[in-house]
């Protein structure tokens, strides 16, 4: 049986009080396997992004209960979700957060200076297909290319979770199939489990699960019998 790699039961999550108060999610009950790629899909304010935040250790829930694994992430403090975060997760955001005076190589190496079994830097880039461009500084390198180097940046500690938060927001359909490549690479090769949340509804055909929320709830659940692959998609 495959484990799973989260778990929430009525999970909140409310912003402010009172009259003014935002309720991000509403009781979203989530199963996800471990070693499988999932695509959340909803609009703006569906809870997407908060409840990517809460799984990834970056925001706590008002109340419900989220795993990893056997380890309840809504039990942890701030020191035991720092440990999660630096131990289990990668992030890959829309916008890629390099540094700008470093090459490509040393924004990969400052995750590795800090993990306890790291990939080289170099080996981290060939696997999103950038050893070539490891020299290159940000500036040199295209936006496809800039978020290619944060992912690799997110899997060089090898993470057991990435968590990619639109990834090919503001990428053109070119660039962006490139980087859901070096994506769907890193979880098939890996086995890393892999979110990704995006409102770009076509990127559920190459997911093995499609998660679609509405509302603060996850309203529907679809598991993808055939797949496509990344250069088989376009916007």
């Amino acid at each position: 049986m495959t484990a799973n790699a989260f778990r929430t039961v009525q999970l909140t999550k409310t912003y402010g009080s009172g009259d003014t108060a935002v309720q991000a999610l509403r009781g979203t009950d989530l199963l996800l396997p471990s070693g499988e790629f999932t695509a959340i899909l909803g609009p703006s304010g569906s809870g997407k992004s908060t409840l990517l935040n809460i799984l990834g250790g970056l925001d706590r829930a008002t109340s419900g209960q989220a795993w990893f694994e056997d380890h309840e992430l809504t039990a942890l403090g701030e020191a035991g979700l720092t440990r999660y975060r630096r131990d289990h997760v990668g992030f890959v955001f829309q916008f890629y957060n390099l540094v700008p005076s470093l090459t490509a190589r040393e924004n990969v190496a400052l995750v590795t200076e800090i993990a306890s079994d790291p990939m080289r830097p170099d080996e981290a880039l060939a696997r999103v297909g950038l050893e070539a461009r490891a020299n290159h500084f940000p500036s040199q390198l295209s936006g496809g290319e800039q978020q290619r180097v944060a992912i690799a940046r997110a899997i060089a500690k090898r993470p057991q979770v990435l968590l990619c938060d639109e990834p090919t927001g503001a990428l053109d359909s070119k660039t962006g199939v490139a980087v859901l490549e070096a994506l769907t690479n890193v979880n098939a090769e890996l086995g890393t489990t892999t979110v990704i949340i995006t409102h770009n509804a076509i990127i559920q055909k190459i997911a093995h699960r499609v998660l679609l929320m509405a509302d603060g709830r996850i309203v529907k659940e679809v598991t993808n019998q055939k797949r496509l692959l990344p250069s088989e998609v376009s916007w």
